[in-house]
């Protein structure tokens, strides 16, 4: 398996909605409570598993901000995952809000995501982490100033899994996802997304342990290959059904030269995309080079909702 690895005053609200809809105006959420000051990472509550969160040096609480989640691989944790594909060095930089929580522990003491019937909830527990990440983003939006259209999910193996299953209960929250050697549910009829979802699957065609073609963790516990879960991403987005050739991009260090081949499915509804990025020879746990989080971060800011 991975080697990485998850009111008060309600009369007064509904006052001031009134009011600003007389007036014609719409009203902006307000965050409240928020401890963790601009340019500084610390822990928020939630229930029994407060998570990590990083806020942007730029950050105003008059301006909304994206916010970034980012889910680890099967017995590895939300630092891990950080540093793994530099979303925490990137945060004052590009200006988003980072969420980096961790999953539940099963009884190996490996922290892991319940997102499929593959992977990686091996002992059944059947842990809601859809409902706890869903938890985790009003959290974040109760607390800070966080752009609904721009709410990104990005995650590793067992976090990549978990990263699609969020797309396909929880397109009301999540704009667009990033899923790096993680796949789609075996069974595409239990996905059924109220909107679409922009996706983006990353994987090397080597990957030893999540194969690049499909496989399985066990019995019962079959998963489908990376092409298989972009064409079905590109059935439920309603994309065009011939993708776009991208220019090839550099993003295995250990691979000399551009390596990685880009598909793009276009013409989505509402705006929304879906694409496939090939790490010709990649591994499960590959060696990034510095373009890699750049790149990942300029697909995902450049997929916003559309209003």
């Amino acid at each position: 398996m991975p080697t990485f690895r998850r009111p008060v005053g309600a009369l007064l609200a509904a006052t001031l909605l009134l009011a600003l809809a007389a007036c014609g105006g719409s009203p902006t959420a307000a965050p409240s409570d928020a401890a963790i000051a601009p340019g500084a990472s610390g822990t928020v509550a939630l229930d029994d598993r407060p998570f990590h969160l990083t806020v942007p040096a730029d950050y105003d609480p008059d301006t909304p901000a994206p916010l970034v989640v980012g889910l680890h691989g099967y017995t590895s944790s939300g630092s891990e995952l950080g540093s793994y594909f530099g979303l925490d060095a990137l945060a004052d930089q590009r200006g988003y809000l980072l969420a980096l929580p961790d999953g539940a522990v099963d009884g190996s003491g490996n922290p892991f995501w319940n997102a499929t019937t593959a992977c990686c909830d091996f002992a059944d527990t059947g842990v809601d982490d859809s409902g706890y990440l869903a938890d985790l983003i009003t959290t974040v939006e109760s607390q800070y100033a966080v752009d609904p259209a721009r709410v990104y999910v990005v995650g590793h193996s067992n976090g990549g899994f978990m990263a699609l299953r969020m797309a396909c209960e929880h397109a009301d929250l999540v704009t667009a996802v990033v899923s790096v050697a993680g796949e789609m549910t075996d069974d595409p009829s239990s996905c059924a997304p109220s909107a679409p979802v922009s996706v983006l699957q990353v994987q090397g065609d080597a990957d030893e342990t999540i194969a690049y073609g499909g496989g399985d963790n066990g019995p019962g516990r079959t998963y489908p290959g990376a092409e298989r879960t972009v064409g079905d991403w590109r059935d439920l987005d309603g994309c065009a059904a011939t993708p776009q050739a991208g220019d090839p991009l550099d993003l295995e260090a250990t691979i000399d030269g551009a390596e990685t081949t880009t598909q793009t499915w276009s013409s989505c509804q509402d705006g929304a995309e879906v694409a496939l990025w090939t790490i010709v020879g990649g591994r499960h746990v590959p060696t990034w080079s510095p373009d890699f989080a750049p790149t990942v971060l300029d697909w995902l800011l450049a997929h916003p909702r559309a209003a």
